[in-house]
């Protein structure tokens, strides 16, 4: 008795040889729409013969119908559905080969009406691959092309295994769920539903995670805008997990700056960051912020790297370097590192995440991205001195490079560059004094940025013994007065900006 594989796929690729390789190993074909027409030289039916009953509603009903799912469904080993598939003349179908209505690709089109995308919403197709995913003791599902020739291989040897066909039920509700998944978020327009449906795709297993005792993988939104994950890999070995997580930073502030800028990043945390006339000018700053903590770094620039910048670049060991473009000139020096990475990306396109995820137990914590910019308009001046203009610009490059910075933080500007940087400590006077301590005399008429206020006048106390002249800080605390009367003080000037920057 032959046995029946029922094929309709949107994506074709490799489908003819691999229904040619079933019709060899018996299978009878049945078929639907642009399928039918190319496998009809294999003797394929249209569904139309098999049900009995034309498709209707612009295509939108053809697989919908008792025999179509009777023969999916039928559990063969139960007497009572083999007499009611008999008495309904209904045949056992034996392999579903489905793929979906393209709904991603039309999605992703920049000109898209919702018509033309909730056409492209698949029915009958997860209605299939659901069914035969359930009967898969019996069943062979097929949802990837990937798959056709290891199936293939298995019937030459004789049938399908039953594990085999617990991996592709699997995987077809993985299918399904995604496709689900993207239409759920396509037509979702609150920000947080009573229900999250999440799916990305495999971009690469990694080598391992943070650590070579964790395993990792790096997927990718279906979707895909222009970031990290996209860009364009010129040289060097595979990106690691770090790699990546560091580079996502990296590349979302350097996005900050309109000038030219260098931003070198470490461990998630900004080590060094320059602003300049040149690319060059403005990477000599971010190395001269740090000069040893920039080493086995990540650094991004937003402009194209020149043979000039390459140079310099060459001169210390990075781990991996993007930039929207690289020189010639700059490729010939940077490519003799055999080890060092160059990404490519055009930063006008690259957009960060909307929104930041992170795991918990038993859950997740979501939460909008920190886009807040520095705002002018709601800067307050609670001290008797008032920073000058030259004052407020460095003050304003502090405050945007803070936000990178993990909780408890403090920065210290001047020139154009950071020149201290205290990460992530416990206390908010151990951050400065780490960033004191690293700026040394170049604190002196620096200005220091801290991204949550003071709850006590202890870090203006250290910022005078520095010589800092400018703080810039949310203000909000219920002991502002201190620490402006502290800033009266000293004769520092203090900024307020009404907005916090925690980074956990």
């Amino acid at each position: 008795m032959k046995k029946r594989a029922l094929i309709s796929v949107s994506d074709k690729t490799g489908l003819l040889e691999f229904a040619a390789g079933l019709t060899e190993h018996g299978y009878e074909i049945v078929s639907t729409g642009g399928t039918y027409e190319l496998l009809r030289p294999l003797g394929a039916l249209n569904i139309s013969e098999v049900t009995d009953f034309p498709e209707i509603l612009d295509g939108r009903v053809k697989t919908l119908h008792p025999v179509i799912h009777g023969g999916i469904l039928a559990v063969r080993d139960n007497p009572e559905h083999m007499r009611t598939l008999a008495c309904h003349k209904i045949s056992t179908i034996d392999m579903v080969v489905v793929n979906l209505y393209p709904f991603k690709e039309t999605i992703k089109k920049p000109d898209v009406t919702e018509a033309e995308a909730i056409e492209n919403i698949d029915i009958g197709g997860p209605s299939m691959l659901r069914s035969a995913a359930k009967n898969h003791a019996y069943i062979a599902v097929v949802v990837d092309h990937a798959d056709y020739a290891s199936i293939l291989a298995e019937l030459a040897d004789g049938e399908i295994t039953l594990e085999t066909k617990k991996l592709l039920a699997a995987k077809a509700f993985r299918h399904t769920a995604a496709y689900d998944a993207l239409i759920a978020d396509y037509l979702t327009k609150e920000p947080y539903p009573e229900k999250l449906t999440l799916t990305y795709e495999i971009k690469q297993p990694l080598r391992y995670g943070e650590n070579p005792h964790q395993n990792a993988a790096l997927y990718a939104d279906p979707i895909e805008t222009p970031s990290i994950i996209g860009a364009k890999q010129l040289h060097g070995k595979e990106l690691s997990y770090n790699n990546i997580a560091d580079a996502d930073v990296t590349l979302t502030m350097v996005q900050e700056f309109d000038s030219p800028a260098a931003v070198a990043v470490k461990h998630q945390n900004p080590c060094g960051v320059g602003i300049g006339g040149t690319i060059t000018e403005a990477y000599l700053r971010a190395y001269e912020a740090d000069p040893v903590s920039i080493f086995g770094g990540i650094i991004a620039l937003n402009r194209e790297v020149d043979k000039s910048c390459a140079e310099k670049l060459n001169e210390i060991f990075v781990e991996l370097i993007i930039a929207p473009a690289f020189s010639q000139g700059a490729l010939e020096i940077l490519t003799k590192k055999k080890n060092l990475r160059l990404l490519q990306i055009d930063m006008n396109k690259a957009s960060a995440a909307k929104q930041r995820i992170s795991a918990v137990s038993g859950g997740l914590l979501i939460q909008e991205r920190d886009n807040a910019s520095f705002d002018t308009a709601s800067l307050t001046f609670p001290t008797e001195r008032k920073p000058t203009e030259a004052e407020l610009k460095t003050a304003r490059f502090a405050w945007t490079c803070v936000k990178y910075v993990k909780s408890n933080g403090i920065l210290i500007a001047r020139d154009d560059m950071t020149v201290g940087i205290g990460p992530g400590q416990t206390n908010r006077v151990g951050a400065a004094k780490i960033a004191l301590g690293d700026a040394g005399e170049r604190a002196r008429g620096a200005v220091l940025a801290s991204d949550a206020f003071f709850p006590m006048p202890d870090t203006v106390e250290e910022a005078a013994k520095a010589g800092i002249t400018v703080i810039i800080q949310p203000g909000g605390s219920v002991k502002d007065k201190d620490s402006i009367d502290a800033c009266n003080k000293h004769n520092i000037a203090m900024i307020f900006t009404g907005v916090r920057h925690f980074k956990h």
